[in-house]
């Protein structure tokens, strides 16, 4: 089964997946996809870590090539989050830009055939109605090309409004 959390930024995604997945069988994996760059990036990080601990997650950090990832048995994974793992494929070390989609697609497939449950985050971007810079607007049409194909794959998805799950598509069980 997948599963696709969607919504704005700070909206209670991150918690309620983490709760979500203890609803799954162990092993639990938290493959993490953000990059530890600056200091908020690692606040960000550490801050996830503490509110993890103890809920029997191994996490696995992960900034590319998800499709070279071999869990070491099946049982339920968190990705958060399509964002940052778009991102990261998207651009390189020195503002290189390639198109993401399919790096990042063939990533979840292959996260997917090794789980029995995939908790798929990402955030819903590009409704704000701003002018971004290319590269900007670039990213926010290739995340949201990601996340139509991803919720056409996923058995349900989910967007977080104030914490709160609102059913898009499918049921949870």
């Amino acid at each position: 089964m997948m599963i696709l959390l969607t919504g704005g930024s700070a909206c209670g995604k991150s918690y309620y997946a983490e709760t979500l997945c203890q609803s799954f069988p162990l092993p639990r994996y938290y493959l993490a996809a953000i990059r530890p760059y600056e200091a908020d990036s690692k606040a960000k990080i550490a801050r996830h870590r503490q509110k993890r601990a103890g809920k029997g997650f191994t996490t696995i950090e992960r900034y590319t090539d998800l499709a070279g990832l071999q869990l070491p048995e099946r049982g339920t994974a968190l990705l958060e989050c399509i964002c940052n793992l778009t991102a990261n494929e998207m651009f390189d070390d020195e503002g290189n830009q390639t198109d993401p989609f399919q790096t990042v697609m063939r990533g979840v497939a292959a996260l997917r055939s090794q789980c029995e449950t995939l908790i798929v985050v990402t955030n819903d971007v590009g409704s704000d109605s701003k002018t971004y810079d290319p590269a900007t607007q670039a990213y926010i049409q290739a995340l949201g090309r990601i996340n139509a194909a991803l919720a056409q794959q996923a058995d349900c998805v989910l967007e977080l409004v104030c914490g709160i799950p609102i059913p898009l598509k499918g049921a949870l069980l």
